[in-house]
C-alpha cells in the first residue's frame, strides 16, 4: 500500500481529528497514512523521510504555531541548515484558523514559508481553512483533492515536473479564505506583495458565501429548524460521510466511594491549588456586562509571572447541565460508578487508543464534569454516528442531513453559529439514545480557560489579579434557561458568598468569608511584556477587559519609577474604552492615579453609549476614533521614537479596527499608500513592537 507520512500540530484537537479522518480515509483510496503528532520527533525524521508529508496545523494565539509545534518550528528556523536541507521533501499543508483574528493561519503559514525556504516542494496547494465561516468549507474539498494529488506524486515518481503548478484540483472549493486587498491581515511583507492573488480567491470566498446566505435565506422563508428541513434540501438524496468506527468499550464498575476532585485531572501541565483571597465586582449593578476582580493568594506555591503573562484556570461543566445529560441518558443511577475502558478488539479504526483526557477509575460524574467540554459543538462525524443511534426515521434523516455536504449551510446555521451542544441535540431528537462508548470518543477534552494577569507582582507580592466578564447565553430554542460561560459562570458562584461591591481596588478588605480555591497553571511565555528598554515610549490599546495586563504594566511601572528616581522613563499612552462612564469604567480611580503622578502620561477613554452633554463636541466612541483623533502623536511614536504598541481585548471588531486605523494613520502621516503602511505595521510585528494579546 502507498505509504504517506501524515503530521498534525493540534492545540484543541481540531487538527488531530481532522487528520484522523485522513487516514481513516486514506485506506479506502489506496493509501497507508504514518500518523503523529507533530512533537512525537523520535517517530518521524523528516531530514530521511523519503514519502510524501502531508501536515494539518492549526493556529493558536495571535498567529502563533501551537504548542505542540513550538519545538519543530524552532528546529527548522535554525539559521545554520542549508536552503536544500529539505529538497528531498513532497509535501501538501493544510492550515487552520480563524478570521476574526489578524493573523490568520499563521501557524501554518510560518511552517509552510520555511519548508519552501529549505527546499521542500508542494505536490499540493496549500489551504486555508476558516472556523469564522466554517472549516469544512475548505477542509472537505482539500481532503477530497488529496487523494488525486497522491496518485499523481507516486505515478510521477522519478518525474520533475513541479507538482503543485500542474495539479488540477478536484474541487472548484476556494483552498483559502484570505480577506479583500483593504483589510489583509498582516503577514509577512512576501504575502504583503501577492493582493492581486489574494484579492482573486477573495472573490472566490465571497461568491461562496453569498451562495450560503442566498440559501440561508430561501430556508428563512420556509421556516426551517435545527429539526426541521425544507427543499430542496429536504427532498435531495444526500452525500454523508461514513459512519466513523467505533473503538471504545465502557464498563461502568460499583464504587467504593472514593474521594474525587480536581487534582485527578489529567493535565500536561505543573498545576496548583491556590485560594481566592479577594472578589470585586468592577461595574455596577445595571451596567450591561457583570465584571469581576479575584485576587488569589500564591504565597505558599512558586508562581513567577510578570506583567502581560497569562495562565490557564482549570475549570468543571455546570453542575445542571452535567444532570441534565446523566438523566438524558438514563445513567443517573450510575453516577457514582467508575469508568473502566478498553479498546474495543474488533474496531476498524486504526491506531486506536484510549482517549488520555479521561482518567482511569474514575466517576462518571467525574468525567463528565472535570474531562468533556460537554459544551463543545458536535462536529459532523459526531452528527453521523449519533444518526446511527436515532430510532426515528424523522430524526435519523434530519441528523444525516446535518452532517451531508448538502446540509452545510443548515449545520452552519442551526448547529455551528447557535453553539448547538451535545445536550441541544439530545432534548431536540429525543429518540436518538447513544451509548456512552460515543460520548467518550467524540466529546473532546475540557480545555482550562486562560486569562491575563492583571496586576504586577512588585506591587502586589504573593498575589496574582485577573479579571473577567460573566458571559451570558440567552434563551434559546435549544436551550430553554440563561447559560453562563463555563468557566466564568462557575467563578462568579463560587465568589457569589464573598463578593464585594465596586470601590477602589487597592483598598478593599479581604473579609473573613473561607476562601474558595482553584486550581491554575502556567501557560508558555510570550512577547506581550513592557519593552526591556524602560526609556521606550509606549502605547496601550485595551478597551473592556482588555485593560487588565495594562493595568499590570502600570503598577510595575509605577514600582520601577520609585526604585529608580533618576532613571529615563517612556511616555505611557493608554487608550480605554467602555459604554457609560458611570457603569463600566474599569479601574477608573487606580487609572486616575496613575495620570495623577505622572506614571501614565496620557488617558484617553471612549465611551460608546454615552450622548455629549449640550453644546460639547461629541465624545470619541471607540478607541480607534481616540487613535485617530491623536494620531500625529500616535504616527511619531511609533515611526520616529522606536515606540511600542499593545493591543488587547475582543478580536471579532475591535482588534481588527484598530489594525486598520494603524495602518489608516501610517498611511496617513507617513505620506506613504496602504501597501507600504501594512509593510510598516508588519515589520513592527517582526521587531515585536506591535503585539497582540485579543480573543473571540
Amino acid at each position: 500500500m502507498r505509504r504517506f507520512l501524515l503530521l498534525y500540530a493540534t492545540q484543541r484537537g481540531q487538527a488531530k481529528a481532522i487528520a484522523e479522518e485522513i487516514s481513516e480515509q486514506a485506506v479506502s483510496h489506496g493509501f497507508s497514512a504514518d500518523l503523529h503528532c507533530i512533537s512525537e520527533s523520535e517517530k518521524y525524521d523528516l531530514k530521511t523521510e523519503t514519502g510524501p508529508l502531508v501536515m494539518v496545523v492549526s493556529t493558536t494565539g495571535t498567529g502563533d504555531p501551537p504548542d505542540t509545534a513550538r519545538k519543530f518550528v524552532k528546529e527548522i528556523h535554525n539559521k545554520t541548515l542549508p536552503t536544500d536541507y529539505f529538497a528531498h521533501l513532497q509535501y501538501g499543508l493544510l492550515g487552520l484558523g480563524d478570521s476574526e483574528y489578524t493573523y490568520f493561519c499563521n501557524g501554518g503559514k510560518v511552517i509552510d514559508k520555511r519548508l519552501q525556504e529549505l527546499g521542500a516542494q508542494r505536490f499540493y496547494d496549500t489551504g486555508h481553512a476558516d472556523d469564522c465561516v466554517g472549516l469544512e468549507l475548505v477542509v472537505e474539498p482539500w481532503i477530497d483533492g488529496l487523494w488525486a494529488a497522491l496518485t499523481k506524486h507516486f505515478k510521477s515518481l522519478g518525474g520533475q515536473e513541479n507538482m503543485s503548478d500542474t495539479l488540477s484540483r478536484a474541487s472548484d472549493a476556494p483552498l483559502s479564505t484570505a480577506m479583500k486587498p483593504e483589510l489583509l491581515h498582516i503577514q509577512s511583507q512576501v504575502e504583503l506583495l501577492r493582493l492581486e492573488d489574494m484579492g482573486e480567491r477573495d472573490s472566490e470566498l465571497r461568491e461562496q458565501n453569498e451562495t450560503n446566505r442566498g440559501q440561508q435565506g430561501r430556508i428563512e422563508d420556509f421556516d426551517s429548524s435545527l429539526v426541521h428541513s425544507v427543499p430542496p434540501l429536504s427532498q435531495s438524496s444526500l452525500s454523508i460521510p461514513a459512519v466513523p468506527p467505533e473503538y471504545l468499550e465502557v464498563h461502568l464498575q460499583e464504587s467504593l466511594g472514593q474521594e474525587e476532585n480536581q487534582a485527578s485531572v489529567p493535565s500536561g501541565d505543573p498545576s496548583f491549588q491556590v485560594p481566592i483571597s479577594k472578589a470585586i465586582r468592577l461595574t455596577t449593578n445595571d451596567a450591561v456586562k457583570s465584571t469581576l476582580l479575584l485576587e488569589l493568594d500564591i504565597s505558599k506555591i512558586e508562581f513567577s509571572h510578570q506583567p502581560g503573562d497569562s495562565f490557564n484556570v482549570t475549570c468543571p461543566n455546570s453542575d445542571r447541565e452535567v444532570e441534565e445529560l446523566l438523566q438524558r441518558l438514563q445513567l443517573a443511577d450510575k453516577r457514582a460508578h467508575r469508568v473502566i475502558l478498553k479498546i474495543k478488539t474488533d474496531t476498524k479504526k486504526k491506531g486506536a487508543a484510549l482517549p488520555a483526557h479521561v482518567p482511569e477509575g474514575r466517576s462518571l460524574q467525574f468525567i463528565l464534569t472535570w474531562c468533556l467540554e460537554i459544551r463543545a459543538v458536535p462536529k459532523k462525524a459526531f452528527l453521523r454516528a449519533l444518526a446511527e443511534h436515532t430510532s426515528s426515521a424523522t430524526e435519523k434523516r434530519r441528523l444525516q442531513e446535518l452532517c451531508s455536504k448538502q446540509g452545510a449551510a443548515d449545520y452552519n446555521r442551526f448547529i455551528r453559529d447557535a453553539s448547538v451542544c451535545l445536550l441541544d441535540l439530545l432534548l431536540t431528537f429525543p429518540s436518538c439514545q447513544p451509548p456512552l462508548s460515543l460520548l467518550l470518543e467524540h466529546l473532546p477534552k475540557l480545555q482550562p480557560r486562560p486569562y491575563s494577569c492583571a496586576s504586577s507582582s512588585l506591587r502586589h507580592p504573593d498575589k496574582l489579579h485577573f479579571v473577567f466578564n460573566i458571559v451570558e447565553f440567552p434563551p434559546s430554542t435549544t436551550a430553554a434557561s440563561l447559560r453562563k460561560g463555563v468557566c466564568t459562570g462557575w467563578l462568579a458562584t463560587l465568589v457569589a458568598p464573598f463578593l464585594q461591591p465596586n470601590t477602589d481596588v487597592s483598598n478593599v478588605d479581604s473579609g473573613d468569608a473561607l476562601a474558595p480555591e482553584i486550581r491554575i497553571s502556567p501557560r508558555a511565555t510570550n512577547a506581550f511584556h513592557l519593552p526591556e528598554d524602560p526609556s521606550a515610549p509606549i502605547i496601550m490599546v485595551g478597551p473592556g477587559t482588555g485593560v487588565a495586563p495594562f493595568v499590570g504594566f502600570l503598577q510595575h511601572r509605577e514600582k520601577l519609577q520609585e526604585q529608580h528616581p533618576d532613571g529615563k522613563f517612556g511616555a505611557m499612552w493608554l487608550f480605554f474604552g467602555c459604554r457609560h462612564k458611570d457603569r463600566d469604567y474599569l479601574f477608573r480611580e487606580e487609572l486616575r492615579h496613575f495620570l495623577k503622578t505622572g506614571v501614565l502620561t496620557h488617558l484617553k477613554v471612549s465611551f460608546s453609549r454615552d450622548a455629549a452633554p449640550d453644546g460639547e463636541e461629541a465624545p470619541a466612541k471607540y478607541v480607534q476614533d481616540n487613535l485617530q483623533r491623536h494620531s500625529q502623536q500616535v504616527a511619531r511614536t511609533l515611526l520616529q521614537e522606536n515606540g511600542y504598541v499593545y493591543v488587547c481585548g475582543d478580536a471579532k471588531n475591535m482588534a481588527k479596527d484598530v489594525n486598520d486605523t494603524l495602518i489608516g494613520i501610517i498611511s496617513n502621516e507617513a505620506g506613504v499608500d496602504k501597501l507600504e503602511a501594512m509593510k510598516t505595521l508588519a515589520t513592527l510585528k517582526q521587531e515585536k513592537r506591535y503585539l497582540q494579546d485579543i480573543w473571540s
